[in-house]
């Protein structure tokens, strides 16, 4: 674009190797082997010649400084270079100014053709893209229709399938919701069965076929979505104060508060965060809402670990069950990586735990405690039971005050004005109230 900017970048990268080729050709020229050429910050660069040969300097050599052994010359063509090397970086800074106001004062100009240009090169590379991608991974073209439906026949995790060991075939999965039989999918099985993938999988399938794409899957029919809305992973935020389970709750918070019946909601592991029954309970709260509320009732994928939540499908209509498929050989899990409608009957925690390369003795012993637990699990159950029967049996002994049917006696506790009775008043009025509700409940 400009040779004089080319030269003085040869100057400052080649500068050394012009000065030892002329250090050479001067050598040879006047038959003086010691001849050097060096450099301070006084004098710049000069030629040294030894006195022992002060009678072959060229007349065209001018000299410099005299030494006890040597005298120091210059000549103009070092001179003329030596002014080169030392200008070139301010000359390089000034050059690439000037030339970079040139340029875009000349872009400027054609700024409306340049980045119409960009669009049209921008939109034919993705759709380059797309088509190269469909061909190569033999993906099918989606189908799009009104209302909320989601059907996906044999999908597939478009970036998992590609990083698979070779000779291993991603295993290929459909996906059926709606909004009036099948919203919410409750999707249990242990770690590393494939219950992640499988949501992310369906959420990057809808995002492919909404932006024109066609799909890694064998036929689909996708009601156009308005959102995606994860809750996928776990992170803190340390810098900020806030716990995993904090941010969790964050995130899920942001779901409730801007999904609708359009809406696609991705929920994996929610609850894990706090203690056990704390998490049970916030994750059927919020499956609950997901239901129950009318301006939410999203379609919905909810992978868990909370196998109690397989209940739900029991209360609600449109909760279903689906479970990640294994198969147990000698004491081991062979993960078949599909999903079937149906509950995970088990974990498999401690199988997953010694693929995982734990200690035989941690595994072993593991083993050892959960036998423990679920042989004690059941009698406390049983107990429970008593319980809440005695519990039950107390409680239709005792009087409720919703159940009085004496309007006077309504009227009476009702009018008191509790903030200005003292505690010995407010006492002897409990008392007075409680001979009245028992002479009426005789």
């Amino acid at each position: 674009f400009s040779p004089e900017l080319d030269d003085l970048r040869d100057i400052t990268i080649n500068g050394k190797d012009w000065i030892a080729k002329l250090q050479k050709t001067e050598r040879e020229r006047t038959s003086i082997s010691s001849l050097k050429i060096g450099y301070n910050k006084v004098f710049g660069y000069y030629i040294d010649i030894s006195n022992a040969h002060k009678d072959k300097v060229p007349e065209s050599y001018i000299r410099k400084q005299t030494l006890v052994n040597s005298e120091r010359y210059i000549t103009p063509e070092l001179k003329e270079y030596e002014d080169k090397i030392l200008n070139a970086e301010e000359k390089i800074y000034e050059l690439e100014s000037q030339l970079f106001n040139e340029i875009r004062l000349m872009a400027a100009a054609d700024a409306s053709r340049i980045q119409a240009n960009a669009r049209l090169i921008a939109v034919t590379d993705c759709l380059v893209s797309f088509a190269e991608c469909a061909e190569s991974y033999k993906y099918t073209k989606p189908e799009l229709v009104e209302g909320n439906k989601l059907e996906i026949k044999n999908g597939r995790h478009p970036v998992v399938e590609q990083i698979l060991p070779p000779g291993e075939k991603f295993n290929p999965n459909d996906c059926s919701l709606d909004n009036e039989t099948n919203q919410i999918a409750i999707i249990t099985g242990p770690n590393m069965a494939g219950k992640s993938v499988y949501i992310r999988q369906v959420g990057l399938i809808v995002l492919m076929a909404q932006i024109g794409s066609f799909i890694p899957a064998e036929s689909s029919e996708i009601g156009v979505v308005d959102r995606i809305f994860t809750r996928v992973g776990a992170s803190d935020n340390i810098t900020g104060g806030e716990s995993t389970f904090l941010v969790e709750m964050q995130e899920a918070a942001n779901i409730l508060n801007n999904a609708s019946s359009k809406s696609l909601v991705l929920l994996d592991e929610i609850g894990r965060g706090t203690s056990t029954f704390d998490g049970i309970s916030i994750a059927w709260a919020i499956t609950e809402y997901l239901h129950e509320n009318p301006e939410v009732s999203a379609k919905t994928l909810f992978a868990t670990h909370y196998h109690e939540l397989n209940e739900m499908s029991e209360l609600f209509l449109r909760i279903k069950n689906y479970k990640v498929e294994v198969r147990e050989y000698e004491d081991k899990v062979i993960f078949l990586h599909k999903v079937n409608p149906g509950r995970a009957d088990h974990s498999y925690g401690i199988q997953v735990a010694q693929m995982a390369g734990l200690p035989q003795f941690v595994t072993n012993r593991a083993k050892e405690v959960l036998q423990n637990l679920e042989s004690k699990e059941l009698t406390p159950h049983e107990e429970r039971i008593e319980k809440l029967r005695k519990l039950k049996e107390k409680d239709e002994n005792q009087i409720d005050m919703f159940e009085i049917k004496d309007d006077k006696l309504r009227g009476e506790i009702d009018n008191l004005e509790i903030e200005k009775l003292t505690p010995l008043e407010a006492l002897n009025k409990l008392s007075e109230l409680k001979k009245k509700v028992k002479n009426g409940k005789d």
